[in-house]
């Protein structure tokens, strides 16, 4: 088909931002878990880079809901 143009661009997903803007003494962001550096860079990643991050994230939040669970 003459003039058909398939969109092969990869799907970056949303930001993990939350609105809860403050670097802790840690380095993280209270809110999404990102370093400073990471913030800065999210919109320089590639999609593929962005996933990764957010495979990252997730790792993190389960680290802080198991330290949390531990200190209760």
């Amino acid at each position: 088909m003459a003039g058909s143009v398939e969109n092969t661009a990869p799907v970056r997903p949303l930001s993990p931002c939350i609105s809860i803007c403050a670097l802790a003494a840690n380095g993280y962001c209270s809110g999404c878990l990102r370093t400073g550096d990471e913030i800065a860079a999210w919109m320089r990643m590639s999609p593929t880079e962005q996933w990764a991050l957010m495979r990252e994230l997730a790792g993190r939040r389960a680290s802080r809901t198991q330290a949390a669970e531990q200190r209760s």
